[in-house]
């Protein structure tokens, strides 16, 4: 289904109405130089069909989901690590990270997701970005 979408980049799913959410997808936007990954909120039509297709239920997992079509995917702190340590660089310090137990990551990481839209709020809806952002940044969005 998603097998040659967008140059084989890797897609990240993230919840749209967060406002925390939000503005680290647009700094991944900045941070990523090499332009591996394209984004979908988890609301979106897109971001449901992928979830559907990988059988995820966004009930259970309120995560962020990094896919990498026909390869795989990961959510919770796996998916933000992967992530961070792509950018190369000073960033690949983050790596250390991994030897931590991925169940006590995932704990911190669980923290700070049911807490994010008290900390930093949430939106009605996605954000629509606007004509002259979506021109600078015309393929990240699916």
């Amino acid at each position: 289904m998603f097998r040659d979408y967008k140059n084989h980049k890797k897609i990240i799913l993230f919840d749209g109405v967060c406002n925390f959410c939000n503005s680290w997808v647009l700094k991944v936007i900045k941070l990523d130089k090499k332009n591996q990954f394209v984004f979908a909120s988890l609301q979106s039509e897109i971001g449901k069909k992928i979830t559907t297709h990988l059988g995820i239920d966004t009930t259970k997992i309120d995560s962020i989901i990094l896919y990498e079509p026909n390869i795989s995917y990961d959510i919770k702190s796996t998916a933000v690590l992967k992530i961070m340590v792509s950018f190369g660089g000073f960033w690949r310090l983050f790596l250390i990270l991994t030897f931590l137990p991925e169940g006590f990551r995932n704990y911190c990481y669980d923290f700070i997701a049911k807490n994010r839209y008290k900390w930093f709020g949430k939106r009605e809806k996605c954000i629509l970005p606007s004509e002259e952002f979506k021109t600078e940044i015309k393929q990240k969005f699916l």
